[in-house]
């Protein structure tokens, strides 16, 4: 560790010991070296000639690694100390430009969260934490989010186009979430430029403060004076060096190691008084050895991360702050904070294979989640609620992917764009079929729109007996017709409903006006029944059955009573038949009279309806007596055909008495029907 290069003495055993012989040497050495920092290496160059060769030892290697030296095969370095050593270096070297970024907030697993806790998290650390400490935080909640909405936007988009295949119209979608997420990285981004642009003015003047006290100790070192004032100066120097401030990270490793290089040199001018040398290094002896007791403590904290970043701390307080030990000390402390160092690393490494154990866990499991996705966009279903219940499960399953977890950081964008790529081939399938569909609600509308049209042509017609049984068919064809578009839906239902609403109310203000005159006629019919009552029969036939047909008449003449008073009806059919009886007509002839009296008063219902059923009644009774005549010819096609038909004449009389009887009865219901259909045609 290049820390560590500041414990090492002039190599010439005379000068570690003091020995006056080498003062001569000793007085000249120390302003004849300067550090010289490229980017190619950070080793000590000497300007003038060179300082007695001091032995390497194994801290001086380790100071001269860089992170690629380490990373590289051909040095074959398997001492994992140096690489743990080499980590902390890097880290503090980045840590000492900006201190704000040194933070205990843990790293959540922000792609597993939603959208709405992305945001949430966003506003409650971009607004009260400092923005350097919480940066890696807010870009993997930037990341995070973005991948989660522009899939959620893409599906949107391909819901649309499927919707609306031949839209001239450009794809938008507001999304407040997106608004409110835009505007808190924003004021962060703001706080965030505003800290750099002062962070860079304060590196630039702690840097030339830095550069001061170099100088301030290089001049220390040139110019010795008295031992104590040197002393005295040497520790103020110490004191404003460790309140100097960060400087740019950049320019961090050339001033220190300028600043330890002359640190050197004034311990080695040092040793012209041995006992304030050796006081010092007894001091920061204790020093380290206190350091290395906190470490130890620290292997045993079951909070390793936290343990970590206190031996960074530890190790930039080793480096930065503690000078030089002994010869006969040095190699022994600096191991056994290697070692130790070491230790704690590889305890950080057990816990980062186990994370990374569980992202490969988390990978299957998006795998298999994935898997079963591409599985659903395969099958073909053909009704809404069949694929609403396939689009509830992947809507289940994107919520279980985005729940899991991280996965191994090498694989997670093919990861994240197979399952992409699987949602969208189950939204395509989807599309496809309500693209399907909506081909056949656009037909629906089309034949709805016909229909209001019709209606709107009949909602001001004053034939109530014609238009209102159109305008009943009208609404039921309406049922028939499936979906329309959603975005026409409540607009055709409302002007349908409208035409419909505003006949029908005038209809009912018309039958309203109309109940007057029903209870006239039911008055008038009352009246008129006792006057039936009374009739009394002539005895000439012909005359009786005028009188009779003229009653008829004159009833039909008194108009519809109100649908709860028809019973007189009833009364009225009652008096006709003791008549008829009275008359002494004819079965057939009191039948076809009853009949067209009812149904008259049928027709004069306005209910098409029972006419209807009516002629069904007939029909089928026609059917009825056409095949019981068949069955009776064929029986009597059984007796004539036996040996003993004479013997069975009797029977066979029977059935041709029944056959007369029923083709009787066939000849009045088909004068019936033939009646109806001609009052139907009228």
């Amino acid at each position: 560790m290049s820390e560590e290069k500041n414990d090492n003495l002039p190599s010439n055993e005379n000068l570690a010991d003091g020995n006056p012989e080498n003062n001569a040497v000793e007085a000249t050495t120390p302003e004849m070296h300067e550090v010289v920092e490229t980017e190619e290496t950070t080793l000590t160059e000497q300007i003038v000639e060179p300082a007695p060769k001091v032995e390497a030892t194994k801290e001086d290697n380790i100071a001269e690694l860089t992170d690629e030296q380490v990373a590289d095969d051909s040095l074959k370095i398997v001492d994992k100390s140096i690489i743990a050593i080499n980590e902390i270096a890097a880290t503090n070297a980045a840590e000492s430009e900006d201190e704000t970024i040194r933070h205990e907030i843990p790293m959540e697993d922000y792609e597993a969260m939603s959208m709405e806790a992305l945001v949430d998290t966003l506003e409650k650390i971009a607004e009260n934490e400092k923005v350097m400490a919480v940066k890696e935080h807010v870009e993997e909640i930037k990341k995070s989010f973005l991948a989660k909405y522009h899939h959620f936007i893409d599906e949107k988009k391909e819901e649309f186009n499927a919707e609306n295949p031949d839209t001239t119209e450009d794809f938008e979608y507001h999304f407040p979430l997106k608004t409110k997420f835009d505007q808190i990285y924003s004021h962060y981004r703001d706080r965030k430029n505003k800290h750099y642009k002062s962070l860079q003015s304060n590196l630039e003047a702690n840097l030339q403060n830095r550069l001061v006290l170099v100088e301030e100790l290089k001049n220390l070192v040139t110019n010795p004076g008295n031992i104590t004032n040197s002393l005295k100066q040497l520790n103020d120097i110490r004191d404003r060096w460790k309140n100097a401030g960060s400087i740019p990270k950049d320019k961090y490793n050339h001033v220190w190691n300028n600043y330890h290089f002359h640190m050197e040199n004034f311990y080695d001018f040092l040793h012209l008084d041995r006992e304030a040398r050796d006081i010092d290094f007894k001091h920061n002896l204790e020093q380290k050895q206190k350091i290395i007791a906190r470490v130890e403590e620290l292997t045993q904290m079951e909070d390793v991360n936290k343990a970590f970043r206190e031996l960074q701390d530890l190790h930039k307080i080793w480096k930065e702050e503690i000078g030089p030990v002994s010869r006969e000390h040095r190699e022994e402390i600096w191991n056994k904070f290697s070692e130790l160092t070491k230790i704690m690393h590889d305890k950080r490494e057990l816990i980062f294979e186990k994370l990374r154990a569980g992202e490969t866990e988390n990978l299957e499991k998006k795998k298999a989640i994935i898997a079963q996705i591409e599985v659903l966009a395969t099958e073909k279903v053909n009704s809404h609620a069949l694929w609403a219940a396939q689009v509830a499960k992947v809507e289940a399953l994107r919520n279980e992917f985005f729940s899991t977890g991280k996965v191994p950081s090498e694989v997670n964008e093919e990861t994240w764009s197979t399952f992409k790529t699987a949602v969208r081939n189950f939204n395509t399938l989807k599309n496809s079929f309500y693209k399907d569909i909506k081909k056949d609600q656009t037909d629906n509308l089309t034949k709805k729109q016909a229909l209001v049209t019709k209606a709107v042509e009949l909602q001001n017609s004053t034939d109530f007996a014609a238009t209102t049984p159109i305008m009943k068919q009208i609404q039921d064809e309406w049922k028939t017709i499936g979906h329309v578009p959603r975005k026409f839906s409540d607009k055709i239902w409302a002007e349908f409903r409208t035409a419909c609403n505003h006949y029908f109310d005038k209809l009912k203000e018309n039958k309203t006006e109309e109940n007057t005159e029903e209870v006239e006629a039911f008055e008038k019919k009352k009246e008129y029944l006792e006057t039936l009552r009374a009739f009394e029969m002539t005895g000439d036939h012909k005359t009786d059955l005028d009188a009779i047909k003229a009653h008829i008449e004159n009833w039909k003449g008194f108009g519809k009573v109100p649908f709860g008073r028809r019973h007189i009806e009833g009364k009225f059919n009652k008096i006709l038949d003791v008549l008829f009886e009275k008359l002494s007509l004819s079965k057939k002839e009191t039948d076809m009279m009853r009949f067209n009296n009812r149904i008259e008063q049928l027709a004069g219902s306005d209910d098409s309806r029972k006419l209807e059923n009516e002629k069904v009644f007939l029909m089928r009774k026609i059917d009825e007596v056409q095949s019981e005549i068949f069955q009776l010819e064929n029986n009597i096609q059984f007796f004539t055909n036996t040996k003993n038909a004479k013997k069975e004449n009797s029977i066979v009389l029977e059935v041709r008495k029944n056959i007369a009887k029923h083709k009787e009865e066939l000849a009045v219901l088909k004068d019936k029907l033939k009646q109806l259909r001609n009052l139907k045609a009228e």
